[in-house]
């Protein structure tokens, strides 16, 4: 029986899902998708199953044929960026390892707890923080996370509580933003459905300009954030975090044992220590990523040079490894001039290593299970239910919001989904009515952000839980009810929309909607 491209190519994302929720076990339930996939997709033939499974690990790191002889291989096949980003997650744990070590880390804690006082203002330096690195999602999460970390910890803030705060203000911004890779990639990709589609009248960049302020989610996203920090609105498991963490200044669930972005065993710090040993490496890391990424756009552009071209084309990974290294190699200086006893320099950083390890499992784990479910075909099955169903056109901007939130859960990828549901949007409305086509596109982008805020395997989530120091799973349970809180909000601006069809209105009510849900959580809140 053929399972590929069916509704039965919903049962692999939907078997680790479940197992998540009940195991809360994300290594097993992300290894029972693969398996349940990979048995599907060759018909429960088990000889092939182990091969499929194999090659889903093995494509991530070499991009050549089905050879299992690792003798042959040569540098030009291997896929340098999948192994680009695991070695930024390597040297980021070093880094960390250094930053504690040379007493940075604690220095700039008891100096941010002197500027920033209470528990509301960390949390707001988080999330400017986040609006402020818009260029790249990757970037922001594992950043913000670093500089944040000391001050959230000293206010008795939980991790989850943290990685909430990271991961919902890296990807909206960075949606909603031209000079971001997000948004190069988006440009470029409207730039195509328009020429196929001989729309003459609009451009790429003004299409996306005029997404920005249709792409309800992400804004709601954004506010509900700072709602959430002034109004204290700790809910659901998030509250249990929240709770724990201020009574018994237990940032981390006890029972949770791996948790990304932690030293696993304690790592010497120096009494000497001095705020910029921590300030100067997280700059070094700004500043020589940020470099790079214009650096490699502007190599990689022909013809002329615009920020656009330079952010469309930038080598993100290439530039993150540039910049990992360069800051670990300045971390590891200071390390080396301090004076007094300290930690011997291998240990720094095989702790560094092991704290990042727990980031590593799950981060390949589920970009294997994206393999396999792309090898479903569960994103075309999910597209042509949108094509084949017959509905008014001015309800399209919603649908395509719920499938592409859909999607982008089940997949695990929001850049997946642009590419199969923007050209799938932009065919629509071209064809029935173009000047949905701005709408369409716009609902595209939100409701993939959307379902990415709430996949577990996506890998948004896993560098936003590892920026945190945040369990993967804790991230991705206490984080679902505030994007569904967004994304009902959402659901009745789109609604708005189609029996209006402004934008303004839309937005209104979306914004005055999550207002309204927020200040009925808030009173339930104070009272129970």
């Amino acid at each position: 029986m053929d399972f590929v491209g069916t509704a039965y190519s919903l049962i692999p994302p939907l078997v680790m899902i479940i197992l998540v929720l009940l195991t809360r076990k994300v290594l097993l339930s992300l290894g029972a998708g693969i398996v349940v996939g990979a048995l599907m997709i060759e018909s429960f033939n088990l000889k092939a199953t182990i091969i499929t499974i194999w090659a889903s690990f093995r494509d991530l790191f070499y991009a050549g044929g089905m050879n299992l002889s690792f003798s042959e291989f040569s540098i030009g096949e291997w896929d340098v960026w999948s192994i680009q980003l695991v070695l930024f997650l390597l040297l980021l744990g070093i880094l960390i390892a250094f930053l504690t070590a040379t007493g940075g880390a604690r220095a700039f804690g008891n100096w941010a707890i002197q500027k920033i006082k209470t528990r509301e203002g960390s949390q707001y330096t988080a999330g400017l923080l986040g609006l402020g690195i818009f260029i790249d999602d990757y970037f922001n999460s594992l950043t913000i996370g670093q500089v944040s970390r000391p001050i959230t910890d000293r206010q008795k803030v939980s991790r989850a509580k943290l990685a909430y705060l990271i991961d919902s203000t890296s990807a909206p911004v960075t949606v909603l933003s031209p000079i971001s890779s997000w948004g190069a990639y988006i440009i470029g990709t409207i730039g195509g459905i328009l020429a196929t589609q001989e729309l003459t009248d609009f451009t790429a960049f003004n299409v996306f300009v005029g997404t920005v302020p249709l792409n309800f989610y992400a804004i709601a996203a954004i506010i509900l954030v700072f709602l959430v920090i002034k109004m204290k609105l700790d809910f659901g498991l998030m509250r249990e975090h929240e709770v724990r963490a201020q009574k018994s200044g237990e940032l981390i669930d006890p029972l949770r044992s791996d948790v990304p972005g932690d030293l696993q065993d304690d790592v010497q710090e120096s009494e000497y220590g001095k705020i910029y040993h921590l300030v100067v490496p997280i700059l070094v890391l700004i500043m020589v990523t940020v470099g790079f990424m214009i650096s490699t756009g502007i190599q990689a552009t022909e013809g002329a040079v615009t920020v656009v071209s330079i952010f469309a084309n930038t080598d993100v990974n290439f530039s993150l490894v540039a910049g990992g290294l360069s800051s670990v190699i300045v971390a590891l200086l200071f390390f080396l001039i301090q004076p007094g006893e300290k930690s011997n320099i291998f240990r720094v950083i095989w702790e560094g290593i092991k704290a990042m390890l727990p980031a590593i499992y799950i981060l390949v784990l589920a970009w294997m299970i994206v393999g396999i479910i792309d090898g479903m075909g569960t994103g075309e099955f999910l597209s042509e239910v949108v094509v084949n169903a017959n509905f008014n056109i001015a309800f399209l901007p919603l649908i395509i919001f719920l499938v592409s939130g859909g999607m982008a859960f089940a997949t695990g990828t929001s850049w997946g989904t642009f590419g199969i549901m923007l050209g799938i949007a932009g065919e629509i409305a071209a064809n029935t009515d173009p000047d949905y086509l701005v709408a369409s596109l716009a609902a595209v982008l939100a409701g993939s952000v959307f379902g990415d805020h709430c996949s577990p395997i996506s890998d948004t989530s896993v560098l936003s839980s590892t920026g945190a120091g945040s369990n993967h799973i804790d991230h991705v349970l206490t984080q679902i009810p505030y994007a569904l809180l967004a994304a009902l909000a959402s659901v009745f601006g789109y609604l708005m929309f189609a029996f209006t069809q402004s934008m303004i209105l839309g937005l209104l009510v979306t914004v005055g909607t999550l207002v309204l849900m927020a200040y009925g959580i808030y009173k339930k809140v104070i009272n129970s």
